[in-house]
């Protein structure tokens, strides 16, 4: 059955055209309703009842929703066109983009694929003892609550909660699965009068709790804190954060689904090759430390991952990309964005990326001052560091005049900078734009002063495929001219440039190539590459015994890149028993030239002329040379069925 979308103008607020927003997206429109959440809420309750149904309200999801389990109908979808569309000073041609956001949002939902973390609620509070104990005493009923106090404490006596005192040595893990170890340890010892008696100190006790509770206000025990699951820290002095904190831990009993954010796929991963350093990228990014090398590859530990999704838009091969939801659904809705925006009559379109707080801007922009500008298209996505600049690049390759991103506070600055830089010098040019303002009005007031982008005039491209594949499907559609473009440092595109006189032709780089970009020729001596394939990781150059290798951060849009070149070639030599072609002219002649008759074991002529043989040969010339090591005696002839047989008849 069809999904049928409920209309209403809020109160007569915004203005909807049903006609058009059926034409531009095929939904089946209601009748318009002034008053869907009120005294039309009936009218709600039959289209439930009737069906699937998308209602254009996000303020009242969850009144419509209680609506549809009181009815036992199926539960609705919600889109937000009021805030995000109608709402705005620029009245005229809202209609493109509420249909827009409409598609968007019939688009349908990945699943979530999460992992269940358990917590019993054994809780560690640290901190100064009249803040830790206090704080112990709010959450002994709830949880298994131990205060460790610093090494010389007034300890009280209580039963409520357990007591000790130490400093902590180390500390891992996350909700659920913490590991502590804990030097100076020393624990109450129970019985006896007056104060608490305390056991020796010892050093490197180990223990482990499902959350922590810091109040010490020092430096914080994990990178990224606030992206530690967990882990709840306050400033003791501030007592509504102290507040804030002992509540956050006593809902943290249970099981809670965790969302796994991030897709790794260990045989694309160009960590490292033989004990060989080349791609860290996704290290170098990482806020919170749950990536880590793990041999050739690189190891995501789920539990610690905060889904941020910076590794995903830095990793140059696509071993480690977003998954809730999926970077391909990501590249799906900035196409359906555009194509309905445009098939709606909407041009210059500009889409404005932004997360749950920039979202929360809109909404306040739109209620209280001017809103968005009709151009403007919101794309709320829950990570902003994973729309890197294939996400960009795509964007404007599919009919967006510019891109905006939209920076909460949080939001990883210096990663976004390297990605909308790689996107400009890739043909973005001053299309794409970080936007670091925090106040609604301000946000309303420049995209409004700021005049719509004219945008390029090209063919929308479909962005389908690999990241690495849309990146460069959309730099030769905004780009259709150029062949080659220079690129910043250590952008994950670019050419191996060899110095044939320092190769030697030994191939170790194309033995650990890890994306196959450098590859042999099986029937001469011949160094070849592919640009299209090359991730600019710098393995070749590590391994090089020569130094002959050298990287060029540019990319390729003509065909060339897809084909293979020859960046070293020389003569083979001439077995000179057979006179089969085997291995590098030069290199048999330098050998020749430093071992024959100047080592021990090349020291008589015979043994010089092995080193010109080929492999067959050399075993062959061992096999019958003088005085061989691994000679046996005359081998006994081989017997016969008629041996056999003859032996018989003589019996």
């Amino acid at each position: 059955m069809k999904k049928s979308l409920l209309i209403c103008d809020c109160l007569g607020t915004q203005t909807i055209d049903a006609a058009a927003l059926k034409a531009a997206t095929g939904l089946e429109c209601s009748r318009l309703h002034t008053a869907l959440c009120q005294s039309q809420i009936a009218l709600a309750a039959k289209a439930m009842e009737g069906g699937e149904v998308l209602i254009a309200c996000q303020q009242e999801a969850g009144r419509f929703a209680d609506l549809a389990e009181d009815i036992a109908a199926p539960m609705p979808e919600f889109v937000d066109v009021r805030d995000r569309a109608g709402w705005t000073a620029d009245t005229a041609g809202t209609t493109p983009k509420m249909a827009a956001l409409l598609a968007d949002a019939a688009l349908p939902q990945p699943p979530l694929k999460t992992i269940d973390v358990a917590s019993d609620g054994i809780c560690l509070i640290i901190g100064a003892p009249e803040v830790a104990f206090a704080a112990a005493e709010k959450l002994a009923d709830i949880l298994a609550v131990t205060v460790m106090a610093p090494t010389g404490a007034d300890i009280p006596v209580t039963g409520r909660y357990n007591c000790c005192t130490g400093r902590l040595h180390s500390v891992s893990g996350t909700l659920g699965a913490f590991r502590i170890s804990i030097d100076a340890f020393q624990q109450v010892l129970p019985g006896g009068r007056g104060a608490a008696q305390l056991t020796e100190p010892r050093d490197g006790a180990q223990s482990e709790c499902d959350l922590i509770l810091d109040l010490t206000g020092d430096t914080p025990l994990f990178p990224a804190p606030e992206k530690r699951d967990g882990y709840l820290r306050a400033d003791p002095g501030s007592l509504p954060a102290v507040a804030d904190a002992i509540l956050a831990a006593s809902q943290l009993v249970g099981t809670f689904e965790k969302p796994l954010y991030i897709r790794l796929e260990t045989s694309l991963c160009a960590h490292s090759r033989a004990a060989q350093p080349a791609c860290s990228n996704c290290l170098n990014v990482c806020p919170t430390g749950a990536i880590l090398p793990a041999g050739e590859h690189v190891s995501i530990d789920p539990l610690i991952c905060a889904g941020c999704g910076a590794c995903s838009a830095v990793c140059p091969s696509g071993a480690i990309s977003y998954d809730a939801p999926p970077v391909d659904h990501i590249f799906r809705r900035i196409g359906t964005l555009a194509s309905t925006y445009r098939k709606a009559g909407g041009q210059s379109g500009a889409l404005l990326v932004h997360d749950v707080h920039g979202g929360e801007m809109i909404r306040l922009a739109a209620r209280y001052g001017n809103g968005l500008p009709a151009h403007v298209i919101p794309l709320e996505i829950d990570a902003l560091a994973m729309f890197g600049h294939a996400e960009m690049l795509a964007a404007l390759a599919s009919g967006f005049a510019r891109v905006d991103i939209l920076l909460a506070p949080n939001s990883d600055r210096d990663v976004l900078q390297g990605q909308a830089e790689l996107a400009a010098a890739m043909g973005a040019g001053d299309a794409v734009a970080l936007l670091d303002i925090a106040d609604p009005d301000a946000l309303s007031d420049h995209l409004f002063d700021r005049a719509p982008a004219a945008g390029a005039a090209i063919t929308p491209i479909l962005p389908q495929g690999s990241r690495r594949q849309i990146a460069r499907l959309a730099a030769k559609a905004l780009s259709p001219d150029a062949q080659i473009i220079p690129l910043p440092a250590n952008a994950p595109y670019g050419a191996v440039i060899v110095d044939t006189d320092a190769c030697t032709l030994c191939l170790a780089c194309v033995s650990l190539c890890p994306s196959g970009a450098l590859m042999d020729n099986p029937d001469m001596p011949q160094l070849r590459f592919q640009e299209d394939a090359c991730l600019q990781c710098g393995l070749c150059a590590n391994v090089c015994p020569e130094d002959a290798i050298t990287l060029k951060p540019q990319i390729d849009l003509t065909d060339a890149a897809l084909s293979q070149v020859v960046l070293n070639e020389e003569e083979p030599f001439a077995c000179v028993e057979c006179g089969s072609l085997f291995g590098v002219k030069s290199t048999v002649e330098r050998i020749m030239e430093k071992l024959a008759g100047n080592h021990a074991m090349f020291a008589n002529p015979t043994a010089s002329r092995m080193i010109q043989m080929c492999d067959n040969c050399r075993v062959q010339a061992h096999f019958h040379s003088q005085n061989n090591p691994f000679a046996g005696k005359e081998r006994p002839r081989v017997r016969t069925t008629e041996d056999y047989l003859s032996k018989r008849k003589d019996h």
